[in-house]
């Protein structure tokens, strides 16, 4: 009889654990959409990255991903609120709290979609070779020093095939850093490229050289965040009613690249 009541016992007890564990995890689900309403806004962790996210001539963010994070903002209820981050450091800023969401054209890699809740893809895009005009003929890439965002899908894919490396701050780093002749050539974002290289541009002398990939853009929010799910609410809506193609040809972005 001691022997059973011994087994019951401890059968509550690892139930009472349990379901004590179970608890934040349901709260986790409600709370990050609790709070950012009790605050008043949705603070986006992004960095300068055009056509993206960038500051306009009224000193305010805009861009793709800053005018999408205003109109989910004021869907909550709430207004956004921009904050410049360190791109290596994002995780770690976002588990702290001091962030609710990381919306600057993120990759959805392997390494962020196990360190995050993430949204379904909104936009397609590509890792690119970058380098002067008068040296995209004849480039090998084995012996060339490439710039690279810390922490990006950039840094990522040159390790995996091997090359060296100059991690930079930020992928307006990178490109300053092929500019002044630091290094030999950058791996930046397809759609960056477009905005800051070639004619027209502050990188006249750099040209695209090839696409190394290709990959989709998402939104980081905490582990078990309820938010993700309602941003793919959000920009599904978006997608069908053509905002996203429209806001996306605001910005020079081909309406082909919009995923949904």
């Amino acid at each position: 009889m001691k022997k059973t009541m011994s087994i019951l016992i401890a059968a509550l007890l690892l139930l009472t654990v349990v379901t004590g564990c179970s608890k934040p995890k349901t709260a986790a689900k409600t709370a990050d959409s609790e709070t950012i309403k009790a605050n008043g806004k949705l603070v986006v962790g992004i960095t300068d990255f055009a056509p993206m996210d960038y500051m306009g001539d009224n000193g305010e963010w805009i861009g793709f991903d800053a005018d999408l994070a205003r109109a989910f903002a004021e869907s909550l209820g709430v207004k956004a609120e921009f904050t410049v981050i360190d791109w290596d450091n994002k995780t770690l800023e976002l588990d702290a709290g001091n962030i609710d969401c990381i919306w600057n054209g993120m990759t959805l890699t392997d390494g962020v979609k196990a360190a995050m809740e993430t949204s379904k893809p909104y936009c397609g895009n590509a890792q690119v070779v970058v380098a002067p005009k008068d040296k995209a003929g004849s480039l090998d890439y084995g012996t060339l020093t490439f710039a690279v965002e810390a922490g990006s899908a950039a840094e990522e894919l040159a390790k995996e095939k091997g090359w060296k490396i100059a991690s930079m701050q930020s992928q307006g780093d990178a490109l300053l850093e092929v500019a002044s002749g630091a290094s030999d050539a950058c791996i930046i974002d397809q759609l960056m490229a477009g905005a800051m290289i070639g004619e027209g541009t502050s990188y006249p002398d750099l040209v695209l050289v090839e696409g190394l990939n290709a990959e989709e853009y998402g939104v980081g929010f905490r582990k078990g965040s309820d938010l993700a799910a309602q941003l793919d609410a959000f920009l599904d809506g978006k997608f069908k009613d053509g905002s996203l193609a429209e806001i996306a040809a605001k910005y020079g972005i081909d309406s082909k690249l919009i995923a949904r």
